[in-house]
């Protein structure tokens, strides 16, 4: 027994002084780790970045949600705002050292109003929301409060998950777990908002908040029509523009602020800035009593409350760094330029692809967005994303006015804004529509051999010799093509 321990205990000592270093050592090992490149101290992951820098040159990105973000965006990021904790407002933090990080969100903030042109008399804005979902679960927790009622556009007819969606048998959403949901729908002949519809409901309903906002929606709001709405019922009226916030800002589509009483966005679709969120809310007078006297709004505590400490604690300052230089380039002629372009690319790509004869869901497009339906042309929503991922198309199969269901969509969704940051205008937007063509019509001939099912489908693209060659041909193509334009950020990653 005690051999046996005296063996064990002498094997771990002169473990101990194998492994021993020097003090000197351990400090020289320690500055290389801290000073060291990511691609000296971690060449495995450091590949796999470069592979995706790779798909993101050669690929044509065309999901509407994404972007390509600045130089100066991605600098923000990398900062040593990173380090620092300062959870609260400024001036009203839980910690010390928090001086310039003061003066950052604040800037933020001064830059955020003056992007949309708004009075900082009648809107604040809290910019610490770590994404878009969150924003709006925020909003709903300071003004609707536990199960109380909200009512957004449906998820199959271009809505968004955090609006309240569920299905008949599960409630998909959190926001449709802690609040009681109702969703308004499009047409199914149109595939336009039935505002009509919506009143009713809104009537019966009784929502304290009705969203003004989509995620798959090709025409213009109607926000007049909704503040209506809203006024008959007693609601208030918020406006998720996280798709469109870029084209509001270089007002080439309606604005919400003249009619919401609230307003979430991202900052990385349209806008073209880091990954997260941002809330407007309105300030000082709401309305008059029937003495005439002014009924006050009281939302910015409610909504800075529900941010912090409500549902987060610090927030990132160096997203915060860079949704302040976002808003910058927001102002700028280049940016309005910008925005126009991708709202004429949408319109090109759109016509392009409606003379090849596929039909597009309200039959147009205003903004940065069209949603294809493909039921006329016998392809599935989720074949045809494949495909296009095969040939270095990104797109996201997406459900269309009359689906049964969502997890069999009958549509895809395309958008121009990063293909725009990369310089493409009308003319490569034909260009494109002749690509997208030749993949689904590829799809179609590869249907017609795997059948129905989309796993037999994908079989098919990977084992079949044919298949796979004409697959590889129209990849290089694409990728050939899509190299001839420029991409922001840093050369090698």
């Amino acid at each position: 027994m005690f051999s046996r321990a005296f063996s064990t205990a002498n094997h771990l000592l002169n473990s101990w002084n194998l492994q021993r270093l020097t003090v000197t050592q351990l400090r020289k090992m320690s500055q290389q780790v801290l000073h060291s490149n990511v691609w000296d101290s971690d060449p495995e992951l450091f590949a796999i970045i470069q592979e995706e820098k790779k798909r993101q040159l050669t690929g044509l990105e065309m999901i509407a949600s994404e972007n390509f973000t600045s130089l100066p965006v991605l600098q923000c990021l990398s900062t040593c705002l990173h380090n620092k904790y300062s959870e609260g407002l400024p001036g009203q933090r839980y910690y010390g050292g928090n001086q310039f990080i003061d003066q950052i969100e604040r800037l933020a903030q001064k830059r955020a109003l003056e992007a949309y042109r708004l009075n900082p008399e009648e809107w604040g804005v809290n910019v610490q929301p770590y994404s878009g979902s969150p924003a709006n679960f925020a909003v709903y927790t300071g003004l609707v409060e536990a199960h109380g009622r909200i009512m957004g556009l449906d998820l199959p007819d271009g809505g968004h998950l955090t609006h309240g969606f569920f299905t008949a048998t599960k409630k998909i959403s959190a926001t449709s777990i802690f609040f009681e949901s109702m969703p308004y729908k499009v047409d199914v002949e149109t595939g336009l908002i039935d505002y009509e519809q919506l009143a009713k409901t809104a009537r019966l309903f009784k929502p304290r908040i009705i969203i003004a906002g989509i995620s798959c929606y090709s025409r213009a709001l109607d926000y007049k029509r909704f503040r209506e709405i809203c006024n008959e019922v007693g609601a208030y009226l918020m406006a998720d523009m996280a798709h469109i916030s870029g084209l509001v800002a270089a007002g080439v589509t309606p604005s919400p602020f003249e009619y919401a009483d609230v307003v979430s966005t991202t900052t990385h679709k349209s806008l073209r800035g880091p990954r997260a969120g941002v809330i407007f809310f309105r300030k000082g007078v709401r309305s008059h009593n029937a003495k005439g006297e002014p009924i006050m709004y009281d939302l910015e505590s409610k909504i800075n409350q529900a941010v912090f400490p409500g549902l987060q604690g610090g927030p990132h300052n160096n997203t915060i760094a860079a949704i302040a230089t976002t808003m910058k380039q927001a102002t700028t002629p280049e940016f309005v330029e910008y925005q126009k372009q991708i709202i004429a690319n949408a319109k090109r790509l759109c016509k392009g692809l409606q003379e090849k004869g596929y039909k597009i869901a309200t039959g147009g497009t205003e903004v940065h967005l069209l949603l294809v339906d493909l039921r006329n042309v016998g392809l599935t929503g989720a074949k045809a994303e494949f495909i296009l991922e095969e040939v270095s198309i990104a797109c996201n199969k997406n459900t269309v006015p009359g689906d049964k269901s969502a997890l069999n969509p009958s549509g895809i969704r395309l958008g121009t804004p990063a293909l725009t940051t990369r310089g493409l205008v009308e003319k490569d937007m034909d260009q494109v529509v002749e690509y997208i063509d030749k993949a689904l019509k590829l799809a179609k001939e590869i249907s017609a051999k795997s059948g129905p099912k989309l796993v037999d489908f994908k079989k098919t693209i990977e084992c079949d010799e044919e298949v796979k060659k004409k697959v590889a041909d129209l990849r290089a193509q694409i990728e050939e093509f899509s190299c001839k334009f420029p991409m922001p950020g840093y050369p090698e990653y």
